[in-house]
């Protein structure tokens, strides 16, 4: 099976600190991939790399067929509503409500009309818990309501890839558990994802299979069952003492 996506031979560097030094893997359709790694290991920055926010020193990011790391800002902006990003804190406009939030890239890049678009942003909100919550701003929002607030507009213009960049990151675990369901439940609907995080017992849940960054590449990928089971020290190193089912 042909991956939806393919990071090839990534290198990056930020003056002389070096990040990736040949970081390579597929994402394949119907999956979501879980990136672990330390601080400092640019998980986010491979994901921040797919949609162009940052550059490759060298490397390749293959997505229907065109390397995207060759693209300029124009040839960009079609992807980015392919391949959509959540990011750690919801990333919401303040001065927007939710409805407006989530109704501003359909109005902006598509042709659905106002009641269209209403419906849709209502069944959004549906899939994540939130409905009647259209009229608040973001300031009215709770942490996790503002996250699952940000995963529904990211999901609206029904991009191919989400890139979740720590999605539970200062979560209680009540609402880590809500966030993790809703996932869950998407991924049922073929959701096809990267899940960077630190949340070991949330990417067990949620992921197909995980991959660890080390030393600039990844080192180690495996399904959840696999990484429980391994004895290998750096696996142990993540996985010990995260409270894994």
């Amino acid at each position: 099976m042909e991956p939806i996506l393919r990071v090839e031979n990534i290198h990056k560097s930020f003056g002389e600190k070096i990040v990736h030094r040949g970081v390579s893997f597929d994402l394949f359709s119907g999956e979501i991939l879980g990136l672990f790694g330390g601080s400092g290991t640019g998980k986010s920055v491979i994901l921040r790399s797919i949609i162009g926010l940052e550059t490759p020193d060298r490397g390749s990011i293959w997505f229907e067929g065109k390397d995207l790391t060759r693209l300029n800002e124009r040839a960009l902006f079609p992807v980015r509503l392919k391949i959509s990003y959540v990011f750690q804190n919801g990333a919401l406009f303040d001065s927007l409500t939710v409805q407006e939030n989530l109704a501003f890239p359909l109005e902006n890049h598509t042709e659905l009309k106002p009641k269209e678009i209403e419906i849709k942003v209502n069944q959004m909100l549906a899939q994540v818990d939130l409905t009647g919550a259209n009229n608040l701003l973001p300031s009215e929002l709770s942490g996790g309501m503002q996250k699952r607030a940000g995963l529904a507009r990211a999901l609206i213009s029904d991009p191919k890839v989400i890139l979740f960049d720590e999605p539970t990151a200062g979560l209680d675990p009540v609402n880590t558990a809500r966030l993790v369901e809703n996932i869950k439940r998407l991924k049922k609907k073929g959701l096809t994802g990267i899940f960077v995080t630190h949340d070991i017992p949330a990417a067990f849940e949620v992921c197909d299979r995980i991959s660890i960054l080390n030393q600039g590449r990844i080192a180690i990928t495996g399904t959840p069952e696999e990484l429980k089971k391994s004895t290998d020290p750096l696996v142990i190193s993540f996985t010990q003492g995260a409270h894994v089912k």
